[in-house]
Order: structure tokens, then C-alpha cells, then sequence
């Protein structure tokens, strides 16, 4: 919890909720991308050679592709021309007002419970809002559950967001797309119109429908289209 001073009814509390994974060594993100390895660049007990006595300090160093963990998407991640990491308004990443779409898979996963159709956003004041779909696939992180049978938006559905003015996209699916169509229509859809994506989110059941603030701010990286971020609902 985190206070904050407003100047109308003084000391207001405020509560943060992580959305993020937790990057580990060895730990796999992507099915057949590799996973990152954390090391040591400079131990404490190799500092202490460099530094006066009882000074000790961690480098550390981490190998990685940039689809890790919980990321962001930018237009260069899917467009050769498109926007990267560096080139993305800080207001188009972070104190978002976001809302929560909601997809039970049911008792089954089959393929047409798996999609997520562009009438699950029929109703939804999207313009300008963080959306984020919560469908609880997050609980399979770190199994191999988590690869096979998830669920991903229609390309009707990421037309539809678009045309309502989304400011970025998130969901706690393995993909936003259906890893089956190579032609991947939402990444296309979303990032052609400059809408960002995050995926691999995780806490979505921890935050309310609406009436909260989004976060998820990668390193400002020049010629990278993706980078994991540390994404946060503000309460």
C-alpha cells in the first residue's frame, strides 16, 4: 500500500498489485525460445579484491531474448518500420485507466472456448484504456500445461478494440494470437495501429473490472521491439 496526498480529502491510501512474473534462471517463457541465464558478472567476494575493506557490490548479468517473463510488444516487434521500444509516448505505457474483460474456459478448452470473440468487448468503453483479459491460464505458468491449448482473441476481436481506441492490450494467455495461425492477425491488427501488447500477465483475478490505473514500462531500448516489464495495477 502507498499513500498519496490529495488535496481534497488529505491522505488517501492506495493499493499496487503486481501483474508481473518473475524472471528466473532457467526459466522457459516461450516454448522453443531459450530460457535466460542469470549469473554473476562480478561476485561480492571478487569486489572485495577492487574495494577498501568491508566495501562489497553484485554485477550481475543476465542472457536472454526479449520475449522473457512478462513483456511488452511494440509496432517494430511485428512491423520492420514500426515504432520500437524507444520510440513509445511514456503515457502510452504507463497510469493507464484500465478496464478487465473476463474468459472462462470452462469446464472444457476445446478451440471454440479457447477464442475469445470480438462480442466479448461489444459493451466496453475501450478508448483510451488499458484492456486486459483475465482467463486465468496464468495458474499453469511453469507447467506444460501452459504451452499447449490456450486462449487467444479473434482477429474480429482485435479489429474491434482498435476501432474503439484501445490504448494497449494485455492478457495472462501464453499469446495474444492462436500460436496455430503463423499469419498472426492480432499482433498485426493491434501493433499495425500502434496499440501495444502485453502478454504472459499473471493477478488479473486480484484486480477489479474497472477503476484502476495500468503500468507496464519496458526498458527504453533502441532497435528492440519487445522487452519484459515489471506491470502494476494502482488501486
Amino acid at each position: 500500500m502507498i499513500h498519496r496526498l490529495d488535496w481534497r480529502d488529505g491522505l488517501v491510501d492506495d493499493t499496487l498489485i503486481d501483474l508481473s512474473h518473475v524472471v528466473e534462471n532457467g526459466m522457459v517463457t516461450y516454448k522453443g525460445l531459450p530460457a535466460p541465464l542469470i549469473c554473476d558478472f562480478l561476485s561480492r567476494e571478487a569486489s572485495r579484491a577492487i574495494y577498501a575493506p568491508g566495501t562489497e557490490f553484485h554485477i550481475g548479468k543476465i542472457e536472454m531474448v526479449a520475449n522473457t517473463g512478462t513483456y511488452l510488444d511494440s509496432p517494430f516487434h511485428r512491423f520492420a518500420d514500426g515504432k520500437d521500444l524507444s520510440q513509445l509516448p511514456l503515457e502510452s505505457l504507463a497510469n493507464l485507466d484500465a478496464v478487465v474483460v473476463r474468459h472462462s474456459l470452462g469446464a472444457r478448452s476445446g478451440r471454440q472456448e479457447r477464442r475469445i470473440e470480438a462480442d466479448a468487448f461489444r459493451g466496453l468503453d475501450a478508448r483510451g484504456r488499458a484492456v486486459l483479459v483475465h482467463t486465468d491460464w496464468s495458474s499453469r505458468w511453469r507447467t506444460d500445461a501452459y504451452f499447449e491449448g490456450h486462449p487467444f482473441l479473434t482477429s474480429d476481436a482485435a479489429a474491434l478494440l482498435v476501432e474503439k481506441g484501445a490504448a494497449l492490450v494485455g492478457i495472462d494467455s501464453y499469446n495474444i494470437d492462436d500460436t496455430e495461425d503463423g499469419s498472426r492477425p492480432v499482433h498485426t491488427t493491434l501493433l499495425g495501429a500502434e496499440v501495444p501488447i502485453v502478454e504472459h500477465m499473471r493477478g488479473l483475478e486480484q484486480v477489479p473490472d474497472s477503476g484502476f490505473r495500468f503500468s507496464a514500462v519496458p526498458v527504453k531500448v533502441k532497435g528492440f521491439g519487445t522487452f519484459p516489464v515489471r506491470a502494476f495495477a494502482l488501486l
